[in-house]
């Protein structure tokens, strides 16, 4: 069984195995999780400032269950499987453009091109939900990067824009709102790099730098005559709350700006399910959860499109349920994010989790 133990840098051993990512301040890996460190590896953390990282403590067990259907099961499925609504889909082309562009906007924040990098991606985001009039998102099959900050940049961006479309706000609108995700962070690169890395909580002065990333970013994009004043008041509101507890400015939920609105619910969601140097991934299941039960601080119009347009279980997906039962996904239903209905893969029991009571204590885990 595979565990994490957190050690000092100084304490670490050629051989040990890390179980984190550690970043540069442009969200680039430096040393991905899983490598086996080495003396220069651990030379080369010590100098970054990083004096404290997770590393993986026992052996990973290869021996996994095979997936096999049974006829009666296969059966149920083929009768019952119901296509997910149209979801943002992105070809390998477009998908290499829009990771090497992302990489250009946040290596090259000064540059003159800023501006056209970003209007290319976003173009490209807007054509790949008109195309096949995507209204829903999964945001598994994006995967554009394995660096945090580009990958992240990109899922925000997409989500929002869906939210906007959900909300049923201008094409204009939606793309500002990819504009605005993509470059929603672009002021963490004024971080130093000590804190981007740091694998535990930032202490009370660490965190006001890091808060200060979007003020970092509003100014640098608040005087360019290509973007808005909403793209730039999104950059720099994306963490207030709607009950006046958020940064920088602490302001309420009339003083935030629709794009921040929606930018915010978002963000959360994708930081959630992201590993980072500081923390390990949730579960799509945990985020959502969390997320339903932000309701004084996230916008409640932005909370229901994102509810409306989220797919966590795609249908033909497996999946282990709380009953210690192996199900495949056949019908996911917009109002019931959390609970699709299911067929048991051996025995072609259908759990209707969403609408049938007597599946109201089943989960999927």
């Amino acid at each position: 069984m595979i565990r994490r133990k957190y050690m000092r840098t100084r304490q670490l051993k050629p051989g040990m195995k890390i179980d984190q990512s550690v970043v540069d301040r442009l969200g680039r890996n430096l040393v991905a999780r899983g490598a086996i460190l080495d003396e220069y590896i651990i030379d080369s953390l010590l100098k970054l400032g990083v004096m404290n990282v997770y590393i993986q403590d026992g052996e990973v067990d290869e021996d996994e269950d095979k997936i096999v259907i049974s006829a009666v099961a296969q059966k149920k499925i083929d009768k019952l499987y119901t296509d997910d609504r149209s979801k943002v889909a992105l070809s390998n082309s477009v998908r290499e453009r829009i990771s090497h562009g992302i990489q250009s906007i946040y290596n090259n924040t000064d540059t003159a091109n800023l501006a056209n990098t970003t209007a290319s991606i976003t173009n490209d985001l807007l054509e790949a939900i008109d195309s096949n009039n995507a209204i829903a998102i999964d945001i598994g099959e994006l995967k554009m990067s394995d660096e945090y900050t580009f990958k992240h940049s990109v899922d925000v961006a997409t989500i929002s824009m869906i939210l906007a479309k959900q909300q049923g706000m201008s094409k204009k609108e939606i793309y500002e709102i990819g504009v605005t995700g993509l470059l929603h962070d672009i002021g963490k690169t004024k971080v130093p790099l000590e804190i981007l890395n740091k694998p535990g909580r930032l202490d009370d002065n660490e965190f006001e730098i890091m808060k200060q990333h979007s003020v970092f970013g509003y100014r640098m994009i608040k005087d360019k005559p290509d973007f808005s004043e909403h793209v730039a008041l999104g950059v720099l509101q994306h963490h207030e709350k709607i009950n006046g507890l958020g940064y920088p400015l602490g302001v309420n939920e009339a003083q935030i700006s629709p794009y921040a609105k929606i930018l915010s619910v978002a963000d959360i969601y994708d930081a959630l399910i992201t590993e980072r140097p500081y923390k390990q991934a949730f579960s799509q299941r945990d985020a959502v959860e969390m997320i339903m039960s932000m309701t004084g601080e996230l916008d409640i119009n932005a909370m229901k499109s994102f509810l409306e347009s989220m797919i966590l279980y795609p249908v033909g997906s497996i999946v282990e349920l709380s009953n210690g039962r192996k199900a495949k996904v056949v019908k996911n239903m917009p109002h019931y994010i959390l609970r699709p209905t299911v067929v048991d893969i051996e025995s072609g029991k259908v759990y209707n989790l969403g609408e049938d009571l007597k599946c109201a204590n089943i989960i999927i885990l």
